[in-house]
């Protein structure tokens, strides 16, 4: 039951952060690069198949082992988010024309942040919550 918390407690929190920075943040400045490429919409089905298994990742390597053995898990979420967010945006800026360096150091960064406080937001609550805290 633990587990499932600290599941859904992550997603909650990845995805509220996410939202606000893809909103404010992400939307504009790709747009501003890359518009023509960009839907009206987003895909909601791979949309949901990457944040179901990004945040699954992201318990199964940081949060559960680090809430079982009592480790930290804010530097390893962000270790994490910048390999998985690197890659995207380092190859997109390696073969891309228009892709450009601002998309690559504002999204690899947000994905060090997003994925490093999500781990840690995750614990911290589901540690709360537990009896005996």
């Amino acid at each position: 039951m633990t587990l499932i918390l600290l599941y859904v407690v992550t997603a909650v929190v990845f995805l509220a952060l996410d939202a606000v920075m893809l909103t404010f943040v992400m939307q504009p400045l790709f747009a501003s690069h890359i518009g023509g490429l960009m839907l009206e919409s987003p895909r909601w089905g791979p949309a949901l198949v990457f944040y179901a298994g990004y945040v699954a990742g992201l318990v199964a390597l940081v949060s559960w082992p680090g809430l079982r053995e009592g480790r930290a898990v804010l530097v390893p979420g962000a270790v994490l988010g910048a390999m998985a967010y690197g890659t995207y945006e380092l190859t997109n800026y390696a073969i891309l024309r228009d892709w450009h360096v601002s998309m690559v150091v504002t999204d690899l960064t947000w994905g060090a942040v997003l994925t490093g406080v999500s781990a840690w937001a995750g614990v911290a609550i589901v540690r709360a919550l537990r009896p005996g805290g």
